[in-house]
C-alpha cells in the first residue's frame, strides 16, 4: 500500500451514498489451497482506486458467501479478486472495509483459528488484542474502525490475507489440527473421506514449505 501522507492525499473518490442497500449479493466460489488457482491465495491483493457500483456489487457477494459458508470474515482474494476489500464479522451486517490499513496494534492474545480457505484446519494463533485500522466504508467515506478481542482477531486475520499471508504461515507446522468431529459423523466416516483429510493435511504443510521457500528467496 502506499504511504499515509500519499493515501490522504489521494483517498478515494465517493460515489453515489446510497451504500449497499439497494445492491443484492451473490454467492461465489471460496479459492482453497487445494485449487489451480490458489496461488491467488498468495498473491498481493491492489489497492481500490474508487469505491462505485462495483466495489459496493463485490462487497455485497462477499457478504453473501460469508454468510451461507459461516464465516465471520472474508477477503477479496478468498473468491480470486485481487483487491483490498474485505467484510469482518462477527457483527451484523459484517463491517466492510476498502484499502484497511493498520493505525495501531497493541496488547497480546492467544487463540484458534481457521479459514474457509484451509478447510477443516484449525491452530492456535498468537494476535494483537487491540487494533485499530483506517479505511474506507462502501459508500467511500473514510472511517476509524477499533476493534478488541475476538473481532481484532478478525481483522489482523483478513488484512493478512489482503498482503498473501494465511494463518498457517504463523504457526509450526506441527501446531495445525484438524477440526474433531461429532462422534456420531466419526463412525459414519468413510475410508474416502479419512483420505480427504490426509490429502488436506498434505496441501498445507506443501503451502507452508513453499511460502518458507519464497521468504528466503
Amino acid at each position: 500500500m502506499p504511504s499515509r501522507t500519499a493515501t490522504r492525499r489521494r483517498g478515494v473518490r465517493r460515489r453515489s451514498p446510497s451504500g449497499l442497500r439497494r445492491v443484492h449479493g451473490r454467492a461465489r466460489r471460496i479459492v482453497t489451497i487445494g485449487d489451480p488457482d490458489a496461488g491467488k491465495l498468495r498473491a498481493r491483493a491492489r489497492d481500490v482506486s474508487t469505491v462505485n457500483a462495483s466495489i459496493r456489487k463485490l462487497i455485497a457477494d462477499m457478504r453473501a458467501t460469508m454468510l451461507r459458508n459461516r464465516g465471520i470474515g472474508l477477503a477479496a482474494p478468498q473468491i480470486g479478486v485481487p483487491l483490498r476489500v474485505l467484510v469482518a464479522g462477527p457483527r451484523r451486517p459484517a463491517l466492510a472495509l476498502v484499502n484497511p490499513r493498520f493505525r495501531e496494534r497493541r496488547g497480546r492474545q492467544v487463540g484458534p483459528e481457521g479459514c474457509l480457505s484451509i478447510p477443516g484446519i484449525y491452530a492456535d494463533v498468537r494476535r494483537a488484542r487491540h487494533v485499530v485500522v483506517d479505511g474506507w466504508n462502501a459508500q467511500g467515506r473514510r472511517v476509524t474502525v477499533r476493534g478488541s478481542g475476538l473481532f481484532a482477531r478478525v481483522l489482523q486475520h483478513e488484512i493478512d490475507h489482503l498482503n498473501g499471508v494465511l494463518f498457517i504461515d504463523r504457526v509450526a507446522p506441527r501446531r495445525l489440527v484438524r477440526r474433531p468431529r461429532p462422534l456420531r459423523a466419526a463412525r459414519r466416516r468413510s475410508t474416502a473421506g479419512a483420505a480427504s483429510d490426509g490429502r488436506r493435511m498434505i496441501e498445507v504443510k506443501t503451502a507452508l514449505r513453499h511460502r518458507q521457500v519464497a521468504r528466503l528467496s
